[in-house]
């Protein structure tokens, strides 16, 4: 049992506490009311007030945040020597695998310069580049042009090939003094000599109007997948070969489309080049010189004249 005066405050506490319950909640809500009222009434005592309050923690909080703030950086100094550490790996890798290909490329450099030796190479011509921006497109959805503000006195000139960082564009089709015209690949108009691949197939590389170009006058025996390379073959001597164009992206029955490398809608920056391309003279020769290492007529009829009976 209890002693007698653990029983007095039992006694007495427990009222208390019943009443308590009973008024806690009307007691609370009678405070928050107070308080809202004298937040309305006294707003300067309530800001000085809560100023204070937060001047005083906030120097708590700031201390608080130094661990977590320490924790953080720490977790993301691992998460970077982590990611540097497998950055690192595949850069050697990379770079083992960079050094085989200088070996490979050093050798197949000097079999180059063996071989264009023993067959007198001359090299081909070498290109002059000029930077123009693009000014204008053609307004027309039959026409695929875009203007350019470099013309002729920066020494853009009609056939040059006009690319960006990624492949060829389209090529210069009028010239003013400072401005020029360039016909897109994509253009009804357009007709392009092409090469596709390392099988040496060639075709005519034309434009519908579309942002898919498609390939004409191929050979029914060409073997074309897929994912082949399409390059400029330079015949007819207006264009060098190896300009790169495009991908196939599809070959059935009513032919073989390829998706350029340009994007057409995007271009705002262009290379106009000019590969200046060599000139073939005729080679006169006359009867009696002698042409290609051959004898001529005159030293054939002088030879037939002494080997025949007076």
């Amino acid at each position: 049992m209890p002693p007698p005066g653990q029983k007095y405050v039992l006694r007495i506490a427990l009222p208390l506490r019943a009443q308590a319950q009973r008024f806690g909640f009307i007691v609370l809500l009678a405070l928050a009311f107070t308080l809202m009222v004298f937040a309305r009434t006294e707003m300067m005592v309530v800001e000085r007030f809560r100023t204070n309050v937060l001047d005083m923690f906030v120097p708590v909080l700031s201390a608080l945040s130094h661990p977590v703030g320490s924790v953080r950086d720490v977790t993301s100094a691992i998460n970077s020597w982590t990611m540097l550490h497998q950055e690192n790996v595949q850069l050697r890798e990379v770079n083992a695998r960079l050094q085989r290909w200088e070996v490979v490329a050093h050798k197949l450099e000097r079999e180059n310069a063996a071989l264009k030796t023993l067959l007198s190479y001359r090299p081909g011509p070498l290109a002059s580049f000029i930077s123009a921006r693009v000014v204008g497109g053609s307004g027309s959805a039959f026409v695929r042009a875009l203007m350019l503000n470099s013309g002729s006195r920066n020494g853009v000139e009609k056939g040059h090939a006009v690319m960006d960082g990624t492949g060829m564009a389209g090529r210069v089709v009028e010239v003013g003094q400072r401005s020029a015209r360039v016909l897109l690949l994509t253009d009804l108009n357009s007709r392009i000599p092409i090469v596709i691949g390392t099988s040496g197939d060639r075709a005519i590389l034309a434009g519908d109007n579309s942002d898919v170009l498609y390939l004409d006058l191929l050979s029914p025996k060409a073997d074309i997948d897929v994912g082949m390379r399409v390059t400029t073959s330079g015949h007819g001597g207006k264009l060098p070969s190896g300009l790169p164009i495009g991908r196939v992206s599809a070959v059935h029955e009513g032919g073989v489309k390829v998706q350029p490398f340009v994007d057409f809608d995007r271009l705002e920056y262009v290379i106009v080049a000019n590969w200046t391309m060599p000139v073939f003279e005729p080679v006169s020769a006359s009867k009696d010189k002698v042409v290609g290492g051959l004898p001529g007529k005159g030293e054939e009829h002088e030879h037939a004249s002494e080997g025949s009976p007076p």
